[in-house]
């Protein structure tokens, strides 16, 4: 039986996170009303003229050099024609000739080790509107509020062999685009998106197979699924003795399976030609150099640093840095509280836990590393046990409330006097004569019940290392 291989190939489409539109000053700001940042030249009228955004060019640079590729330091934007609904000019401004970025690669982690992905070129464009399909009244409705939005376009060699390296290579673009501050790459709200090119070929074949391209991919598993059900469809046609035909073809993930769109274009079917109402972008030795100046300690350098400096665990600093939000409460809160294995065991037990729970993301946390780092030091100080902590806690992740204000208000400080848990303890013993004899027979175990009923009746306020002495005590004394 012949085995084939599949070669893919991506076109990774990333939202920037400028205020403001590519060529206008209209807000990028995500799930507004619908048409409501827009302007004339946002929305094509007749005799509107673009202004570049500089902050695009700089986000283009930064995620550049950040993928090991050449600055091109003369460029120009070119037109691409296409009618479509949501593209109001019946053009989109784009890069063809002259991309900002080219011949660059990324490294990611496989099975058989590290792999190089290289990076045709990266160029600047701008998003088109988005199509709302309205199946009650039977209409498409068209929101502009995306259109001018600018864009990155990262585009990849066919240098993937699977599903799992096209999702660590995501992965490691959407992580080195974060940390850069240059999109906050959420594929749910489309600030991501990922265009498929897919053939297969006999193992061994020098020839690359026809392509398709799949798009419609909006989650890193929607994207792995679009792939095995493409190459599975790519090698039954083959193995039937038919075609693959060139085309577009959008994935259906609920359904679970792709269809044909149109045949697939090439540039001449686009008629580009030189943007004539923008002027060449020339990048200088000093706008370079000062956008290289600006380039963050990535992941790779961050975990080696939190493992030297701050004596974490590889497998702590590897959970923290794989989300840059995640990383910036860390550093922050370790600054204020001087206790990073502390900060590491929340940020991986109680937080990763409520994210968990609610169905969020670490990008979507909201409470601040001060309130964090006041509650490491009440329990630290003795001011609160770790039970309480741990209720506190969940507040702070909801509302972010200082944990100082809520312990006072809710009477939650911990109990550290001996007489007062002695008699609590003096009645549980006197409640549970079963565990008393059980723990006097050698069942250590019966201690960890009696100091949870001690717990119970001081409400969760007593010290429970007090409690721990005064049981052991009490219990071999009588």
């Amino acid at each position: 039986m012949k085995q084939y291989e599949t070669v893919i190939g991506l076109e990774v489409h990333v939202e920037l996170a400028t205020k403001t539109k590519i060529f206008c000053s209209c807000s990028t700001a995500f799930g507004s009303a619908p048409n409501t940042h827009t302007c004339p030249v946002c929305t094509g009228m007749p005799g509107s003229l673009p202004v570049l955004n500089k902050q695009v060019v700089e986000y283009a640079m930064a995620v550049g050099l950040a993928t090991n590729c050449e600055i091109t330091r003369y460029g120009k934007f070119d037109r691409k024609n296409y009618f479509y609904p949501d593209n109001p000019q019946n053009y989109q401004i784009s890069q063809l000739y002259l991309p900002i970025c080219r011949n660059g690669h990324v490294d990611i982690e496989t099975e058989q080790g590290k792999k190089e992905i290289r990076i045709h070129e990266i160029h600047m464009e701008e998003d088109a509107g988005k199509l709302v399909h309205d199946e009650w009244s039977d209409c498409s409705l068209v929101d502009f509020n995306r259109s001018g939005v600018p864009l990155i376009e990262i585009v990849s060699e066919p240098d993937m062999r699977s599903a799992k390296e096209v999702i660590a290579y995501l992965e490691k673009l959407r992580l080195t685009i974060q940390y850069l501050g240059a999109s906050d790459c959420k594929l749910n709200e489309g600030s991501m998106r990922a265009d498929v090119n897919l053939s297969v070929r006999e193992v061994g074949a020098k020839e690359f197979g026809t392509r398709t391209e799949m798009k419609n991919l909006n989650s890193f598993k929607a994207i792995a699924r679009a792939i095995e059900n493409e190459t599975e469809r790519q090698i039954d046609l083959i193995e039937d003795g038919e075609k693959v035909i060139q085309e577009t073809r959008r994935w259906d993930d609920n359904k679970g399976y792709s269809y044909a769109m149109r045949s697939k274009e090439d540039a001449q079917d686009y008629r580009y030609f030189p943007e004539p109402d923008l002027v060449p972008i020339v990048i200088d030795d000093e706008w370079l150099n000062r956008v290289k100046d600006a380039q963050p300690e990535f992941r790779d350098e961050k975990k080696v640093r939190y493992m030297e400096e701050y004596k974490l665990p590889e497998y702590d600093a590897d959970i923290i840095t794989l989300h840059k939000k995640m990383a910036d409460i860390f550093e922050k809160t370790t600054e204020l509280c001087k206790n990073p294995k502390k900060v590491s065991n929340y940020l991986m037990g109680e937080t990763m836990r409520l994210l968990k729970d609610k169905g969020q993301e670490p990008e979507d946390l909201k409470f601040s590393p001060e309130n964090l780092a006041k509650l490491i030091n009440l329990v630290e100080q003795g001011v609160i046990n770790g039970n309480t902590a741990k209720d506190v806690f969940a507040k702070i992740f909801e509302e972010n409330v200082d944990p100082e204000e809520y312990v006072k208000e809710h009477g939650l400080k911990m109990d550290n006097n001996s007489d007062e848990i002695r008699k609590i303890v003096e009645e549980v013993l006197a409640n549970n004569p079963q565990s008393v004899q059980d723990y006097r027979n050698g069942k250590e175990k019966a201690i960890g019940f009696l100091v949870g009923q001690t717990m119970k009746a001081a409400k969760g306020k007593a010290n429970p290392g007090i409690v721990n002495q005064l049981l052991k005590e009490m219990l071999k004394n009588e």
